[in-house]
């Protein structure tokens, strides 16, 4: 069997770019809401195509721009037999199959300790593709509410059949479930369309006796959505009451009839064709953004101060603590370390499996050389390899930069559809370099690094309404003592490979992540997740001062 690359791709609009001038190839890209249902079948298969390639062009640009690669996401939900299977079937054909990505779930009840869009992550598109999604989150959602609902059914008609019975287990309305969940999912979806990742959702909509008789026709029915009875008219009424719940909290979905499939088929097309248009647009980057950029990309070449103050308007840096500026040596007996250091993690590995099946993630951060990996060895010290994974996390790779930045720390996070057996995740650098090391080099432009505190905020509130335990670490060290352990790592053969050039560059940066350290201690600081300073020159004292706050941070969600 012949092997190709996974990267080789038809070259993007060279037969676009062949065959249409420059001008007609920019009305085809360019939305027009008031004649975007009147093309005709020639002409909207043309514009799709032709759209398309322009997307996928955005992450191939030759020479490279200041534009923003952007992908779609087109999320389809509705009413079983509603045309959605023919609408997309239909897409495909018109499209390059090749570019056009499709997944498809059908619902089922959310993982422990996740938030309800974890499972879906890894497949999200990358940028400059689309992907219809059949299901996805909305299925999970719709799912699990369908469930509670026709519980509160007929929870109502056994009280109502005897008083005498026994008064059923409380349970969770199906309508404040929902309603939370929405707005979760709309802040997730948000962040998606922040991070170039723009989203088309569609509502397939028939009639129960459209419905009704599409089931019991002799064309074969897929997998049923929602895992619901269709055949079920008391059901198909839930049903429909909770969609409408739906419908009514989140504004842009799009609701296609469905009752004539080639009238669905052609709305669904033209649709997509639009959002296409829109991401198009929404990737080119103004001047005013471009100017933006710039000046961002000038920041490692003059002074971060003098940058902050030409943003106070939108963003204001806090007063660096003491705890980050005085450093406080302290000395402990070697002795009295090992016994300490026995007993904590004997403490913590007791703790962490007595935590009742709940994810872990520990997230550590620190000035280069400030005894991170060293506070992670004695942490895992106790416990069995296969309990836990870590991630040592540098340079994103370019297939991670093609989604959303928070994507590759979603697709590492503890997930119960695999088959590992451990549910502990240990970040050795996080998704805090968007505010420290990205903020400074100028690979995040300022506005993604100031948006990124509300993300984050968001990123681990979800993890911990779900269940996840998040434990977060700074690790600090003075100025003086990085160059000892630098000088010491590059006299020390086994340890020489943890020194690079730019941890030496990085140094005259030391008061820029100083600064950037103080903001994100600030700004993401929460009751959801709250950060441990660690401020001391003396290893041991890191190391065991880490297992402590590890040890209380369990044992309160142990008491919980």
């Amino acid at each position: 069997m012949s092997k190709k690359s996974n990267t080789t791709e038809p070259t993007a609009l060279e037969s676009v770019s062949a065959q249409f001038s420059e001008q007609v190839v920019d009305q085809r890209l360019t939305p027009n809401p008031l004649s975007q249902f009147s093309m005709d079948t020639d002409s909207l298969r043309l514009a799709l195509v032709t759209a398309q390639y322009a997307l996928r062009a955005t992450r191939q640009q030759t020479p490279p721009t200041l534009n923003k690669p952007t992908g779609l996401l087109v999320l389809v939900n509705g009413m079983e037999q509603a045309g959605k299977g023919t609408a997309v079937k239909q897409l495909r054909e018109w499209v390059d199959p090749r570019l056009l990505k499709v997944e498809a779930t059908i619902g089922s009840c959310p993982l422990p300790s996740q938030p309800i869009w974890q499972a879906h992550t890894k497949v999200m598109p990358r940028h400059g593709d689309v992907m219809v999604y059949f299901g996805n989150w909305y299925a999970d959602l719709l799912y699990s509410a369908m469930r509670m609902a026709t519980s509160d059914s007929d929870n109502e008609q056994s009280k109502n059949k005897s008083s005498k019975e026994k008064k059923s287990l409380p349970i969770a309305k199906w309508q404040a479930y929902l309603e939370q969940q929405l707005i979760k999912l709309q802040a997730f979806e948000k962040d998606l369309v922040a991070n170039q990742t723009r989203l088309l959702k569609c509502w397939f909509h028939v009639d129960i006796e459209t419905l009704q008789s599409r089931l019991n026709d002799k064309d074969a029915d897929p997998h049923f959505l929602y895992q619901i009875d269709w055949n079920s008219q008391k059901v198909i009424e839930k049903f429909n009451e909770v969609a409408a719940a739906l419908l009514r909290q989140q504004d842009d979905w799009i609701v296609i009839d469905g009752d004539d499939k080639s009238q669905a088929t052609d709305r669904f097309c033209h649709e997509v064709l639009h959002a296409m248009q829109t991401a198009l647009v929404s990737s080119k980057v103004s001047s005013s953004e471009t100017a933006k950029k710039q000046k961002s990309s000038d920041k490692s070449e003059s002074n971060d101060q003098t940058n902050q103050a030409l943003d106070l308007n939108t963003f204001k840096s806090v007063k660096i603590p003491k705890q980050l500026k005085t450093i406080v040596d302290v000395d402990i007996d070697k002795s009295d370390y090992r016994k300490e250091l026995a007993e904590k993690q004997a403490r913590f590995a007791e703790l962490l499996r007595a935590r009742n099946g709940r994810h872990v993630v520990f997230a550590f951060e620190g000035m280069d050389a400030a005894g991170k990996g060293g506070a992670i060895k004695r942490l895992v010290a106790p416990l069995d390899p296969r309990e836990y994974q870590v991630y040592n996390i540098s340079a994103p790779m370019l297939y991670e930069l093609q989604h959303p930045y928070l994507w590759r720390f979603w697709t590492r996070l503890p997930n119960e559809q695999t088959d590992h057996i451990s549910r502990v995740a240990i970040f050795d650098r996080t998704w805090y370099g968007r505010v420290l090391v990205e903020r400074i080099e100028g690979f995040a432009t300022r506005d993604e690094w100031q948006r990124a505190y509300d993300e984050i905020n968001r990123f681990e509130a979800d993890l911990v309404t779900a269940g996840t335990i998040v434990i977060k670490y700074w690790l600090a060290i003075d100025k003086k003592e990085q160059l000892k352990r630098f000088e010491e790592r590059q006299e020390t053969p086994h340890k020489q490979f943890k020194l690079t050039d730019d941890d030496w560059r990085n140094r005259d940066k030391w008061s820029d992540y100083v600064q950037s350290a103080a903001d994100m201690l600030t700004y993401t600081d929460t009751k959801n997740a709250s950060w441990c300073v660690i401020a001391t020159n003396e290893k041991r004292q890191a190391r065991l001062d880490v297992l402590d706050h590890a040890i209380e941070q369990l044992s309160l969600a142990y008491d919980s």
